[in-house]
């Protein structure tokens, strides 16, 4: 088995159906809307966003989020992953009515009882929802800069990236990157390559959450590719969104060809029939990756990960034990 690693899911869109039902029942909530045969139901990006609310909306307690984030990295250990990095959302907790304190406390009680139990390594990443305003992606920046939890080691922005003007953002970054967090943003998924440019320019980040759509623009490749910013790919997810039609469009190869720095990535797994061990598969089946290439992959997802120099050299030793010889680049 490959090592993995991950770097971009959403903690809330990695409930599955299944883990939002009992959820339901323990709230006395009717999830039929949204819930159907064991899969969740939406048809377009909007709707998407919704029915994840929705399902997020039914964890409420502390207990709750320990419990989703020590089934998933569990579950992602079981993959052959080494390392993850989550999502979060304060605004998702205050609307659950969960201080974000307490949210994220609960978070790292669920990552360390999944470390204790598969060794595997994990932090958290603060995100601001874009569609949300920037008033409050700055309220969640300073949350990230201030709650001084030693798993919260970068900020991001995720939600509709089509919302708004990026430079109406800028304070946000600039507060998390004062702070000394690692800063990634989504861009690059349902808008243009001008999304992509607009987050390299006003945000510097090192890494950008998706960013295919910059397959558009050759300079903006090349610019990506020179100045060795990381793309968090999701390939399962950009062709359940329909951001290309199917594998054989989805610009991962030309990327890759280009000298762009790529990870594999599963997104909102459950939302996309999807894990991060499909991922790879995809990366093998469509892409034509070998097993070295996605060890080459996973190397890539540790140098770019939000951690510290000496977490960085355990993983990649680890990367280095567990895998196979004749895998090795």
């Amino acid at each position: 088995m490959v090592p993995k690693a991950e770097l971009h899911c959403h903690i809330e869109g990695a409930a599955p159906p299944e883990l939002v039902e009992r959820q339901a029942q323990k709230y006395g909530k009717d999830i039929s809307a949204f819930v159907r045969d064991g899969a969740f139901v939406w048809h377009d990006f909007t709707s998407f966003l919704a029915t994840y609310d929705a399902a997020a909306g039914l964890f409420r307690t502390g207990e709750d989020y320990a419990l989703l984030a020590e089934h998933y990295l569990t579950g992602l250990a079981r993959e052959g992953a080494l390392y993850s990095e989550i999502f979060i959302s304060p605004d998702h907790a205050r609307t659950a009515g969960l201080p974000p304190a307490k949210y994220t406390d609960a978070l790292g009680e669920g990552i360390r009882r999944a470390k204790e139990k598969t060794g595997i390594e994990a932090r958290m990443i603060v995100t601001g929802i874009r569609h949300y305003g920037p008033e409050a992606v700055e309220a969640a920046a300073r949350f990230a800069a201030d709650c001084r939890h030693r798993l919260v080691t970068g900020f991001g922005m995720a939600g509709e990236e089509r919302f708004g003007d990026s430079r109406d953002y800028i304070r946000a970054f600039d507060i998390a990157r004062d702070a000394g967090l690692g800063i990634t943003v989504h861009a690059g998924e349902l808008a243009g390559w001008e999304s992509v440019a607009a987050a390299l320019d006003h945000y510097r980040p090192s890494r950008i959450g998706h960013g295919v759509r910059a397959i558009e623009n050759p300079d903006l490749v090349r610019k990506i590719a020179d100045e060795s910013v990381v793309l968090e790919v999701c390939p399962v997810s950009n062709v359940a969104l329909q951001v290309f039609p199917d594998f054989a469009h989805h610009p991962f190869p030309q990327l890759r060809t280009a000298g762009c720095r790529l990870t594999l990535n599963s997104d909102d797994p459950p939302y996309f029939a999807t894990s991060l061990a499909r991922e790879y598969e995809v990366a093998a089946q469509h892409f034509g990756l070998t097993e070295g290439e996605l060890a080459g992959i996973t190397r890539v997802a540790i140098e770019a990960a939000f951690v510290d120099e000496r977490t960085r050299a355990r993983l990649l030793a680890s990367l280095e034990q567990h895998t196979p010889d004749e895998t090795k680049l």
